[in-house]
């Protein structure tokens, strides 16, 4: 359950600062889905830091597009994208409006709608494996890409919402190279932008990227 004093919402100038100081921060945080079927909400064990147009692991590198646009936009908005054909998967806009950054919220502990997120995740074989992942965060929370541009920090109904949870101490917060982007880890770990409570069992294994073959 989440108590009373994590209940309130996060403002929308605490996502507006440097992606870098806003992905160890969101670690500890709570972030509601309210469903017709009822809240899940799940508290952020594990997430990446994405640096818009500094950053080549980005989707908004190149610059803006159809799809990214909303990464674009005022921070404490949702960016979700599909991917591999089959996945979704969640992010928090941060920084000034236009700057482009993002938080791929990784991993997670559902602490409130357990029963639904288990629907959802037949294939999971306990609840810490609900939300230990990213596109796995997304389905337990139903989320694709109607709510792309949900804004979290809204003051009346919205679809999600971050809330402040517990902010965890920062000599529990460990960091290391993306999953899966090319170029972080080895020669010196050159974007070391994923943070996760050290620790905690709902956190997702890390997996180097594997360059495609071609045949």
């Amino acid at each position: 359950m989440i108590a009373p004093s994590d209940r309130t919402p996060l403002p929308r100038e605490f996502f507006d600062r440097p992606v870098l100081e806003v992905a160890p921060d969101l670690l500890g945080r709570i972030l509601v889905r309210t469903t017709p079927d009822g809240p899940i909400a799940v508290r952020l064990t594990e997430v990446e830091a994405y640096d818009g147009e500094n950053d080549p692991g980005s989707h908004a590198y190149r610059g803006r597009t159809e799809r990214n646009a909303v990464m674009f936009g005022p921070p404490g908005h949702v960016y979700v994208y599909f991917t591999y054909g089959m996945w979704h998967c969640m992010n928090l806009v941060c920084g000034p409006e236009g700057r482009a950054a993002g938080v791929l919220l990784r991993a997670g502990e559902i602490v409130e709608g357990a029963e639904l997120a288990r629907i959802r995740r037949r294939s999971a074989r306990n609840d810490k494996e609900l939300a230990k992942g990213p596109a796995r965060l997304a389905t337990a929370l139903d989320v694709d890409r109607s709510l792309d541009g949900t804004d979290a920090c809204a003051t009346g109904e919205t679809p999600i919402r971050a809330l402040t949870g517990t902010p965890v101490p920062a000599d529990r917060v460990s960091n290391g190279p993306r999953t899966g982007v090319a170029g972080d880890g080895g020669n010196g770990d050159i974007h070391p932008w994923r943070f996760w409570i050290a620790d905690d069992p709902t956190v997702s294994p890390y997996r180097p990227h594997t360059p495609r073959r071609r045949r």
